[in-house]
């Protein structure tokens, strides 16, 4: 999705968005259910595997943008998050610093220094589940290699975002097609974007066999569904609610710059 279509899908989504159901899917985020686990709960190894592979991707751009080659690039990074699997690092993060976007991005530098040190291959992570590199490179394709001219941090960041949203309109598309309404689903996302080339609501309906109003109030649906799980996908990567507004409102900052 281009970041003009995502700033716009974003603009209209402030606090009055939150509603019940933000509050209610905060109470089990992966990233509160990491911190608040004591030991190694199934539910907070499940969780934290979730995390590394929704963070696989900005972490490994952060990593290119340091100069480093494209396999010792993927080497670093699996055994960065082979790392945080074996020592069970987020254990120690204190809830006061529980953004996991922050908490990573300063992890990964402190893991690039120590392997700069000791200069010496990676060969942590034997018998941990990784991250299947092969999976994600099928996904990622040439996107897994950072095209621009951003900072390290920056690009670090813009991933993030990107990720975020990718997953926040995958949910959206897979609640559709289970509801037998792909097309529709395939349609509506054409709205988000505010642009000229954007299919009219005319045509919309004409091709659906539904009228204007129907598709007008289809879309209002799927913009409030959007906003809803965009929050709870934020949610999952704060350890406390008050973040949620703060952490949206970087995203929508992000995505603008």
């Amino acid at each position: 999705m281009p970041v003009n279509d995502e700033v716009t899908s974003l603009s209209a989504i402030g606090p009055a968005a939150a509603g019940q159901n933000g509050a209610v899917a905060f109470t089990t985020t992966h990233w509160s259910v990491v911190l608040e686990a004591q030991g190694r709960s199934p539910a907070a190894e499940a969780a934290l595997e979730k995390l590394c592979r929704t963070y696989w991707r900005p972490i490994y751009g952060f990593v290119r943008r340091q100069g480093v080659g494209t396999e010792e690039a993927k080497d670093l990074t699996q055994g960065f998050f082979a790392l945080l699997l074996e020592r069970r690092d987020l254990d120690a993060v204190r809830r006061e610093k529980g953004r996991l976007r922050s908490y990573l991005l300063t992890s990964v530098k402190h893991f690039l220094a120590s392997e700069q040190r000791r200069a010496m291959a990676i060969k942590r992570g034997k018998g941990q589940r990784l991250v299947p590199l092969e999976e994600l490179s099928a996904i990622e394709g040439t996107e897994m290699e950072p095209a621009d001219h951003l900072s390290a941090d920056r690009l670090y960041e813009r991933r993030w975002a990107s990720t975020l949203m990718e997953q926040v309109l995958r949910r959206l598309k897979d609640e559709y097609r289970t509801a037998g309404n792909a097309a529709l689903f395939d349609w509506l996302k054409q709205l988000l974007p505010d642009e000229p080339e954007a299919p009219s609501r005319a045509e919309i309906a004409a091709r659906l066999g539904m009228t204007e109003n129907a598709v007008r109030q289809a879309f209002h649906r799927f913009r409030h569904r959007y906003q809803v799980l965009l929050r709870e996908e934020i949610s999952h990567t704060v350890a406390i609610a008050s973040d949620i507004e703060d952490e949206l409102r970087h995203l929508i900052a992000v995505l603008r710059a």
